[in-house]
């Protein structure tokens, strides 16, 4: 596992509203959350409640109506390298092959083909496509197309992850794939993660730590630590999830979505 560094990501009084036809939307109020660095945090929810708002304001693309948000305790201002985001589709270019796709973000900075190369190779080679590297993005399925997608931000070597429920669009079976994939990229490169997901067994299942927020305006009603991402690689997946402390969780988080 690469070495962990200090970039908490800290919400401090967020609050985000929007403008309609109609008046002033809320979509957050009164959020307040830290992110340790090396945790995976997952965020569940009702539809609306504003995860995708949360995770646009900590990507940087949106800007906040009022609060604080702070990487390594820096106010955030806009995107930046610390930060990478996983989209709900797959963002790749259609007219490059995997590996250009994937070596984007470093040739866009100068780095060097033979550098850039080698190091897309090391990650498509841990998402499992190095043996498509020379595909283009439309001769993949939708769960490859997504993998791709995770190895170009990897690439970019983003301490802190936004992931906005990249396994959504997927069949089950290829979505609990992706699942044990993402917790063994998480472990090998101690990545930062903020995942978004409207499952319940995928949040606990995934997370070392599991909110859930309230319908909108969105607050955080729940946050519990979670053992399963951590101890879980010495267990069968479907044992697992067949564990009392599991059903537990699951339980609860269920509760508090539906519940707040």
């Amino acid at each position: 596992m690469s070495e962990r560094h200090d970039l908490a990501v800290t919400v401090a009084g967020l609050e985000q509203e929007f403008r309609a036809r109609d008046g002033v939307v809320r979509a957050l109020d009164g959020i307040d959350l830290t992110i340790e660095p090396g945790e995976l945090v997952t965020l569940a929810g009702p539809s609306g409640c504003g995860k995708t708002t949360l995770l646009r304001i900590l990507a940087g693309f949106v800007e906040p109506t009022r609060g604080t948000v702070e990487v390594g305790g820096r106010p955030v201002r806009g995107p930046g390298r610390e930060r990478g985001v996983v989209f709900q589709q797959p963002t790749l270019y259609p007219w490059l092959d995997v590996r250009d796709n994937v070596a984007l973000g470093p040739k866009v900075r100068g780095v060097a083909k033979a550098e850039r190369y080698r190091t897309a190779e090391r990650y498509l080679e841990l998402v499992g496509l190095a043996d498509v590297a020379g595909l283009r993005p439309y001769e993949l399925s939708g769960g490859m197309q997504q993998r791709a997608q995770i190895a170009r931000v990897l690439t970019n070597d983003p301490e802190i992850v936004l992931m906005d429920e990249p396994f959504g669009a997927l069949d089950a079976l290829t979505r609990e794939r992706l699942q044990e994939e993402l917790l063994t990229i998480w472990r090998e490169t101690g990545k930062t993660i903020l995942f978004i997901t409207h499952g319940v067994d995928e949040a606990v299942f995934l997370g070392s730590r599991v909110l859930v927020m309230s319908p909108r305006p969105g607050r955080i009603v729940l946050d519990e630590p979670a053992r399963f991402s951590t101890d879980g690689h010495q267990v069968p997946p479907a044992d697992l999830r067949a564990l009392p402390e599991f059903t537990a969780l699951t339980t609860k988080v269920r509760e508090a979505i539906s519940h707040p």
